[in-house]
C-alpha cells in the first residue's frame, strides 16, 4: 500500500479536491493507497473538511492528524510519516502543486527497487523576481555547505518503508526533510516534474516566514555559518597585518601617523563583525538549548480515521 502524506495549513478548499485528483490517477493503475492529512493548526475549516471526507469516503483509508497549534511543515511531514502504514510513502503538497500524475512513475520506480524517488522541479511555476532571487541565494548557500544540489529539490519524495523507519528514528528536533532524506543515503533516483498552478487559495509563505525557514533549515543541517566566522576573522586579520605593517613603516621613516577617519571605520567594521559573529554563535546556542530540552516535535490533538481498529 502507498501512504500519501499531505501537510495542510488553511487548505479547506483543497482537501476533497486532493482526494479526487489522487484517486482519479491511482485507481486506474490499481495502486492501493491511504491518505494522511496533517492539519498544522489551521485557522479555517480544514479540520472539518478532513473529518467530513473521512466520514464520506469508504473506498480507501483516510486518516487525519490535527495539531494542537501550528508547528510547521517539517513537523507535519514527520507526524504523517510516523503514522503511515504503507510499504512505501510519499510526501506531497495538499494544494496539488505536486502533480499526482507523477505518483505513478515514482511508484513504478519503487517497484524496480529504488528506495528514494526524489521529485525535482523542471519548471518552478510563476514566482516573483524577489522570491526567485531569495530562493537562488538560499539554495546556493545550503548546496555549498552540504554538497547536495538543492535548487531544484522539493518535499515531493517517495520513500521505501525502511527509509521512513530510519528517518523517524532521528532524534533531533530541528529537522530539514529535503536535505535529511538525501543524507540518509540508500538507492535513489530523480523524477522531474513541473510545479502546477494553484487552483484555489494562496501561498502561505511570506518573505519573513521564508527567511525564518531558510535560517532554521541551514542551521539545523550545517555549521557553515560558524565556519564563515572563522573565514571572516582570518581575512580581517590579514587586512590588519597589512595595515599594521604600513603604519610601522611610516613611523620608522619619521612620518606622522594620520588617519582618524580610518581608525573610526576600522572600529565600526570590527564592531559589526563581532556583533554579527556573536549573533550567529547565539543562534546556534539557542538551537542547542532547544535540542537539550527534548520537547516533542509536535502535539497531536486529534486523530481522525475511517478504519475500524
Amino acid at each position: 500500500m502507498l501512504s500519501i502524506v499531505l501537510p495542510a495549513y488553511n487548505e479547506e478548499e483543497n482537501i476533497e479536491r486532493a482526494y479526487e485528483r489522487i484517486r482519479s490517477v491511482l485507481w486506474p493503475e490499481r495502486i492501493s493507497f491511504e491518505l494522511i492529512y496533517v492539519n498544522d493548526g489551521s485557522k479555517d475549516g480544514t479540520l472539518e473538511k478532513i473529518r467530513g471526507l473521512s466520514e464520506k469516503v469508504a473506498d480507501t483509508r483516510i486518516t487525519g492528524l490535527s495539531f494542537s497549534r501550528n508547528f510547521g511543515k517539517e513537523s507535519a511531514i514527520f507526524a504523517g510519516l510516523a503514522h503511515a502504514a504503507g510499504e512505501v510513502c510519499v510526501v506531497m503538497d495538499c494544494d496539488m502543486q505536486h502533480p499526482p500524475e507523477t505518483l505513478v512513475e515514482m511508484y513504478h520506480l519503487w517497484e524496480q527497487g529504488y528506495e528514494i524517488i526524489d521529485g525535482v522541479k523542471r519548471y518552478r511555476g510563476k514566482e516573483s523576481v524577489l522570491y526567485k532571487g531569495f530562493a537562488r541565494l538560499f539554495y546556493a548557500l545550503i548546496s555549498r555547505s552540504t554538497g547536495i544540489e538543492m535548487y531544484r529539490s522539493s518535499d515531493f519524495k517517495m520513500l521505501d518503508r525502511k527509509v521512513v523507519n530510519e528517518y523517524i528514528r532521528l532524534s533531533e528536533r530541528n529537522i530539514f526533510f529535503r536535505a535529511l532524506s538525501a543524507w540518509l543515503g540508500y538507492k535513489s533516483v530523480t523524477v522531474e516534474f513541473d510545479v502546477q498552478e494553484r487552483v484555489s487559495g494562496s501561498t502561505k509563505w511570506s518573505i519573513p516566514s521564508l527567511v525564518k525557514y531558510a535560517v532554521g533549515s541551514i542551521t539545523s543541517f550545517t555549521t557553515a555559518p560558524m565556519q564563515l566566522i572563522t573565514v571572516l576573522g582570518a581575512a580581517f586579520f590579514l587586512f590588519a597585518l597589512i595595515l599594521g605593517t604600513q603604519s610601522l613603516v611610516k613611523w620608522w621613516r619619521g612620518y606622522a601617523l594620520e588617519g582618524f577617519t580610518t581608525v573610526i571605520l576600522l572600529l565600526l567594521i570590527t564592531g559589526s563583525l563581532i556583533m554579527m559573529s556573536l549573533g550567529i554563535i547565539g543562534y546556534y546556542l539557542a538551537r542547542i538549548y532547544e535540542e537539550i530540552k527534548g520537547r516533542p516535535r509536535c502535539i497531536i490533538d486529534e486523530i481522525i480515521s475511517n478504519v475500524e481498529e
